[in-house]
């Protein structure tokens, strides 16, 4: 059984989501939405996602954590400041000493609801039917907990890969 962490990145809204995996199976802890004041400057909105994350976890504890990669659009300072954001959300669960993996939004897409060109609806869709009891007040939080999801799938794949490895 292994806690995960997905990190969907945002300056101004950051989701999350946290589920509890246990070989095919998945169960909602979680979830919830990490909001900066769009008054602030840069470093102050950072600063609170870092510490707002660094609050979560403590909290939850996670043994992994993966975050969602930056979908680059034709606003080049809109996608810089999305990095900004990432950045964090990476850096956070290394600073706690947690393993983090990256997933594009595809293969998120694609692990979730079975094609990489899925709406966002279809995922908020699939995550309660895979997840009950998740809240999903905000599409970031559905998305986050895709996030956690995707990884999911793909740690049973390394695992069986890796059994497959030994018994060879």
């Amino acid at each position: 059984m292994a806690l995960l962490l997905g990190i969907d990145p945002g300056l101004r809204f950051t989701g999350w989501g946290i589920i509890e995996a246990s070989g095919s199976r998945l169960r909602h802890v979680g979830d919830g939405v990490i909001a900066t004041d769009g008054a602030a400057t840069v470093p102050e909105r950072l600063k609170a996602l870092h510490d707002a994350l660094a609050a979560l976890l403590a909290q939850w504890r996670p043994d992994e954590a993966a975050v969602e990669e930056t979908y680059v659009n034709r606003n080049g300072t809109a996608t810089l400041k999305l990095g900004y954001a990432r950045g964090v959300a990476l850096l956070a669960p290394a600073l706690a000493g947690i393993p983090v993996a990256e997933y594009a939004a595809k293969s998120v897409k694609a692990a979730v609801v079975g094609t990489g060109g899925a709406e966002k609806a279809q995922v908020a869709m699939m995550v309660r039917r895979l997840l009950p009891g998740a809240s999903l007040r905000r599409a970031d939080a559905a998305d986050a907990l895709a996030v956690a999801i995707c990884h999911a799938h793909h740690r049973a794949t390394r695992t069986t890969w890796a059994a497959a490895k030994v018994m060879a």
